[in-house]
């Protein structure tokens, strides 16, 4: 069975909803019978998509809403709440998803740590304060999806405010989940989403073909809706390369790193590249 908040005649807001993930989300939730609220900062996207939904919809551009939001600005997302309700009077669905990369390294790039958390964290930090309590408050299934990333769990080396981004994010949706669990009779699933290497226009930019390994935005969005059909609060979605056993192997090493009092980021350190590759043949094996 279906997630009671994907059903026809509900109501789902989707931040970057104009492309990638949000977009391919919107289209399936669409041909599902679902209103759809889509909400971007480009504009000219914002219409080609808003065009494309209505296509896929069965009530065509009735079902449909384009509304222009910079999720880090709290007004821009009061207002985008307050247009759902005049048009569709609800909303079961939350979809936090908007994002950016190019932030910096740690004493590097400012104005780009600005930009970064402000979209990818306080976006989500927006959306859960905007929306959250008026969902509670409906007292009807309900469901909010934080899109992370395996960055803020594994912590890479490179762009260091996107992985504190996503890190915060996955902080905040599972303090999200546990609260909503500890109101009596709330009806509100959470729900964070990790995609794997996925084909969007933040990696067209450097990479013009898709590359082997990635999936498709369609992809992760027929992962999401059978993971929320599961119930799954981590929708851990594997790619073209890396399958869900090599995930769970390098969480498993990175959270060891603590419990084993390695150096910071002991994966990608030369003194620890024979006993990390060790590790994972271990689970090969």
């Amino acid at each position: 069975m279906s997630h009671p908040a994907l059903t026809a005649d509900r109501t789902a807001v989707i931040t970057g909803g104009a492309s990638g993930i949000g977009l391919a989300t919107a289209s399936r939730l669409a041909k599902l019978g679902l209103n759809i609220c889509i909400a971007d900062h480009d504009a000219e996207a914002l219409d080609a998509a808003a065009v494309a939904l209505a296509g896929s919809a069965e009530r065509g551009p009735d079902a449909i809403l384009a509304i222009e939001t910079d999720v880090a600005r709290l007004e821009s997302v009061q207002a985008l709440r307050e247009a759902v309700l005049d048009r569709f009077g609800e909303v079961a669905l939350l979809m936090n998803n908007a994002g950016t990369g190019g932030g910096g390294n740690p004493w590097q790039n400012y104005e780009g740590w600005q930009r970064v958390l402000g979209v990818n964290l306080w976006g989500v930090i927006h959306g859960l304060q905007v929306f959250t309590e008026g969902m509670i408050e409906q007292g009807t299934a309900c469901a909010i999806v934080n899109t992370g990333s395996k960055q803020g769990i594994t912590n890479p080396p490179g762009d260091a405010a996107y992985n504190v981004s996503k890190a915060g994010i996955k902080c905040l949706t599972e303090s999200l989940a546990h609260q909503l669990r500890a109101i009596e009779g709330c009806q509100i699933t959470a729900h964070l989403l990790i995609p794997g290497f996925t084909y969007t226009g933040m990696i067209k930019r450097f990479m013009k073909e898709k590359p082997p390994a990635a999936w498709l935005p369609d992809q992760v969005a027929d992962y999401l809706i059978a993971s929320m059909e599961r119930g799954d609060f981590y929708v851990m979605c594997p790619d073209n390369e890396v399958t869900a056993e090599v995930d769970n192997r390098r969480i498993e090493w990175t959270a060891a790193d603590i419990t084993a009092n390695r150096p910071a980021l002991s994966r990608w350190h030369p003194d620890y590249a024979d006993a990390f590759a060790a590790f994972m043949d271990d689970n090969a094996d």
